[in-house]
């Protein structure tokens, strides 16, 4: 009976002890900080024939471009040779969330001046999210492609497979140094545009080219 009294002793000891422990526990925890979601990836700005291509960021050759935020999650939007080409944006309509779309395929539309012109998805995959900011005032995506004006998230699967297909490093710089060739060739009269602040191209060159037609320039360079 002495023995048996000893172990229950014990026992109410151990249980003591363990809920005291688990307590201690639990206040630790929730004295912990909370858990931080990594940061949005940033890019890294470089310049080339006027424009800028920054150099972690992968580029479609109908001048889209995407940047991974996560392993399967890809941000997009127009690069800086577009938003200088397209010049004043009056409305762009975005796709809707849960749409798949297929690398090459059109998604999203910009208009200005009663035209408009379609854009190229430069990844293949679920629309995850849009900017309704750039949706409310389309200015952004012209002032700061990269940044504020990014227009859609895509939950890619297949990214890194789809970025093989797609433009950095020598090959984005020399591909960008090519269009600026191609538009100085087409339109003389844009050189002093293109090299205008110090190498930085002008804003609005559709403003420098009043004999060509605005959809057929961007059509042609955003192969669509």
């Amino acid at each position: 009976m002495t023995v048996i009294m000893v172990l229950l002793t014990f026992a109410i000891f151990l249980s003591i002890d363990y809920v005291r422990g688990h307590k201690q526990q639990l206040a630790h925890q929730s004295d912990a900080q909370p858990v931080r979601r990594p940061s949005v990836s940033q890019v890294v700005p470089a310049f080339v024939a006027g424009f800028e291509v920054p150099e972690n960021v992968r580029y479609h050759a109908g001048h889209t471009w995407a940047l991974a935020e996560s392993r399967e999650l890809v941000r997009v939007g127009m690069d800086d040779f577009a938003s200088k080409l397209i010049g004043k944006i009056d409305t762009i309509t975005l796709p809707q969330r849960g749409r798949w779309v297929r690398q090459g395929q059109k998604l999203w539309t910009i208009f200005r001046d009663g035209k408009s012109v379609d854009m190229v998805s430069p990844i293949e995959g679920t629309i995850t999210d849009v900017n309704e900011a750039v949706a409310r005032n389309p200015e952004l995506a012209r002032k700061d492609p990269y940044g504020e004006g990014w227009l859609v998230t895509v939950q890619a699967p297949d990214s890194k497979l789809n970025f093989r297909n797609l433009l950095s490093g020598t090959l984005a710089r020399l591909w960008t140094e090519d269009s600026a060739l191609r538009l100085r060739s087409r339109m003389p009269a844009l050189a002093g545009a293109l090299a205008q602040d110090g190498g930085v191209a002008m804003d609005d060159l559709t403003a420098h080219m009043p004999n060509q037609d605005w959809a057929e320039v961007t059509k042609e360079f955003f192969l669509s």
